[in-house]
């Protein structure tokens, strides 16, 4: 087939277009991702050392834990899911499942257990955490892989993942700010959790309603399945240069976000004494994330998705070098203009690497011929679960090892209150450290791949052409095969 004719096909194909409700639809299911993570990135160590009480370095022993047994259930659940053949199709069955299981395993995280020994409260969140663990597995690949399927067109990725992180970035600010609100007015903080928890369960969980009611799956997409093979599953995605150099910018961007969203309720209240505005200041950063999408919307259509990306770690390496005059000294607009500046750098990088992942099994595509969406997902989401938890483990681990103080239970005329303790100038040393430095180290490394990514506007168009001509299942001329073969070097190496 020559190019001509590519191109004549090409326009033959249905409209990839979406309409605005099947876009709000699936959305809103990132309610859930964006929301949840925020709510435990900023709270859950917090809330483990400080409500849970037990030692930090216990606290980051759940995290890694977790991930041990992540190592093990996410690519078997990747695989599942992409060997799925139901009515709904592949992916809508464990969304709809997801409303359920999301609302039970968030309140279960979040229940302020009191045992009177430290081992039991301890293995009584570890087995929380590996409930949320599993049922953010399960739910989350199959809302990413289902973002491939939706449309196949380049920029029509782009606005899609707008809408979801639209609907990501609002969960994420509400989550930033409300826990803490709920928590203050209940009448005590454990009872504050338990409502906490119950209350986001459900916001999180009943957006999956919609997307399930509003999304459909391509048939195309849903041949039988072809037999399973160990090789293919877990060894040949990381030889594809395009998957890798995706993943490596999502990695070290999302790890620097873990990090210092961990931390950040400690920061706000041990060194700048202003602890009872950490979902205010957090709120800010988030709301400048909103903003910032239709710029990088607009950037990423002029030009292309990883352009966007750089744009944006850049912003957030020189903000954090300007950290230091953050101080308890300093006039109160300061600590929100920072906020603000990190949140619009934030921004780029978030929308562009979720407008990045749905591109990735086209790429796969060209290699096998199947349409591996689970499998590249569940690794994805493998692999920052690990990584991200390795992180928070060392970081846990420091703030011990630095000599955290934790809170201690007093009886004030009747009831039990928790009494924070002042920290040593060695903690509050290790927290400004960890704060500045690991960002900008993690993120100097996203930017040293984010230009070498090579999936580009015109590369993925030539793709799609010849993926098009596949699936017609018309015989291959020798241009299409060179146009392949080209494509192949470029996108996936040798």
């Amino acid at each position: 087939m020559t190019d001509s004719a590519m191109v004549a096909h090409s326009s033959e194909q249905p409209s990839e277009r979406l309409t605005f409700w099947q876009k709000l639809g699936f959305g809103v299911g990132d309610i859930y991702g964006g929301g949840s993570f925020i709510v435990v990135s900023i709270y859950y160590l917090n809330f483990l050392t400080d409500v849970v009480r037990i030692n930090p370095a216990l606290a980051g022993t759940v995290f890694l834990v977790s991930k041990v047994y992540d190592a093990i259930t996410d690519p078997f659940e990747g695989i599942v899911a992409d060997r799925t053949r139901t009515p709904l199709g592949r992916r809508r069955p464990y969304l709809l499942a997801g409303v359920v299981l999301v609302f039970l395993s968030f309140f279960a995280l979040w229940y302020p257990v009191d045992y009177s020994e430290e081992m039991e409260r301890f293995f009584f969140v570890v087995a929380a955490y590996l409930f949320f663990s599993t049922v953010v597995s399960i739910v989350k690949l199959s809302y990413n892989a289902l973002a491939a399927e939706l449309t196949l067109d380049y920029d029509e990725r782009t606005s899609l993942s707008s809408f979801r992180i639209f609907f990501s970035v609002v969960s994420s600010l509400l989550s930033a700010v409300l826990p803490l609100e709920i928590v203050k007015r209940a009448p005590n903080v454990r009872s504050g959790y338990i409502t906490m928890g119950l209350a986001f369960g459900a916001f999180f969980a009943l957006p999956f309603i919609a997307t399930v009611i509003s999304t459909r799956e391509r048939p195309a997409f849903q041949q039988e399945p072809e037999p399973f093979r160990w090789r293919e599953a877990f060894i040949e995605p990381f030889r594809v240069r395009t998957f890798v150099h995706a993943l490596l910018m999502y990695l070290f961007a999302f790890i620097a976000m873990d990090v210092v969203l961990s931390i950040v309720i400690y920061y706000m209240k041990y060194f700048l004494g202003r602890g009872d505005e950490t979902n205010y200041v957090t709120g800010t950063l988030l709301l400048a994330e909103i903003a910032a999408l239709p710029f990088y919307n607009w950037l990423s259509r002029r030009t292309n998705k990883h352009v966007g990306y750089i744009v944006g770690a850049a912003l957030w390496i020189v903000t954090m070098l300007f950290s230091f005059v953050v101080v308890p000294a300093a006039p109160g607009f300061v600590v929100y203009v920072f906020a603000a500046l990190v949140g619009l750098g934030v921004g780029g990088i978030v929308v562009m690497i979720y407008a990045i992942f749905p591109d990735i099994p086209d790429v796969d595509e060209l290699e096998t011929g199947r349409r591996r969406e689970g499998i590249y997902s569940s690794m994805i989401a493998f692999t920052r679960k690990l990584s991200g938890a390795v992180a928070l483990f060392l970081v846990s681990n420091s703030l011990a090892l630095a000599g955290y103080v934790m809170p201690v239970e007093e009886v004030v005329a009747g009831a039990t209150r928790l009494v924070e303790q002042p920290q040593s100038d060695t903690f509050i040393l290790m927290l400004r450290l960890i704060f500045a430095f690991v960002p900008i180290v993690l993120v100097g490394l996203a930017l040293f791949f984010a230009p070498r990514y090579p999936l580009t506007s015109g590369v993925h168009r030539r793709l799609r052409r010849v993926l098009e001509a596949r699936r017609s299942d018309e015989p291959e001329d020798a241009g299409l095969r060179r146009e392949a073969e080209d494509l192949r070097r470029t996108l996936i190496g040798d």
